[in-house]
């Protein structure tokens, strides 16, 4: 049996938000800094979801928060749920990556997508409010060691970071990471909040950009999003550009 949404699509993914708690307070976050807020599901109760949800087609899934690994069962759980799927990964803010990576790898985890929105130090401590970027950079390379692919994702922010993109193409590039760059995104009602207004930052031109220095370019089927092949003196970036706002095709091909 295979799950179908209204439009007809098969239903593969699944993302599990295991808390709503975070040890990051990122200004342009909803949720991370979050105290909590629900009771978060036992692992038992984890295991039995994904094993029912595997019985219904789903073959992937992600992990997600919050930040997950502040959990301190998140090992327990990602042993509990390996058996049922054929793709395991998280999203994690990478602070505690170092600590985790190995253990978690052991227990069946396959990739990892970590937060990274600046390399300077004082502008993540403003971004996240925490003077943790050596720990996480620390996580990252761990990381690289022992998953791939490993998905660093930069939400873009006008004239806070968004001069720091080359920057971010050329450290993905040298540590052999996949950099995703993320346009702000906010509920349509909000287009003309002071937040909108003061931090977005379209992804457009930049894109248009790639296309015409890109040594390769390859659409993925999930979100129609191209993933642009960008030289550097580090050898070659691998660039995702998300850009969700107001784009129909973005959700057209969802399976989650």
């Amino acid at each position: 049996m295979v799950l179908v949404d209204r439009f007809g699509r098969p239903v593969t993914n699944l993302r599990i938000s295991l808390t709503n708690e975070c040890n990051l307070k990122c200004f342009y976050c909803h949720r991370e800094g979050q105290g909590l807020s629900f009771q978060e599901m036992t692992p038992e109760e984890i295991e039995r979801i994904v094993r029912i949800a595997s019985q219904l087609g789903i073959k992937k899934v992600k992990l997600t928060g919050g930040e997950p690994t502040i959990r301190e069962d998140i090992v327990e759980i990602v042993r509990r749920i390996r058996p049922y799927v054929e793709d395991l990964s998280m999203t994690t803010n990478g602070t505690r990556m170092k600590l985790l990576a190995e253990p978690l790898k052991e227990a069946g985890l396959d990739r990892v997508n970590i937060s990274l929105d600046t390399l300077d130090r004082k502008k993540y401590k403003d971004i996240t409010g925490f003077d943790v970027l050596p720990q996480v950079l620390e996580g990252i390379e761990k990381a690289i060691k022992l998953f791939y692919p490993v998905k660093l994702n930069m939400v873009v922010m006008k004239d806070l970071n968004d001069r720091e993109i080359w920057d971010m193409i050329n450290y993905a590039a040298q540590k052999k990471a996949i950099l995703q760059l993320i346009e702000i995104e906010v509920p349509r009602e909000m287009e003309n909040s002071w937040f909108f207004k003061k931090y977005f930052y379209s992804l457009k031109p930049l894109e248009e950009k790639f296309e015409e220095i890109a040594v390769g370019i390859r659409e993925r089927r999930m979100h129609r999003r191209r993933k642009y092949f960008i030289p550097t003196d580090y050898g070659i970036a691998e660039v995702e550009v998300v850009r969700s706002m107001h784009n129909t095709i973005f959700c057209a091909n969802c399976t989650r």
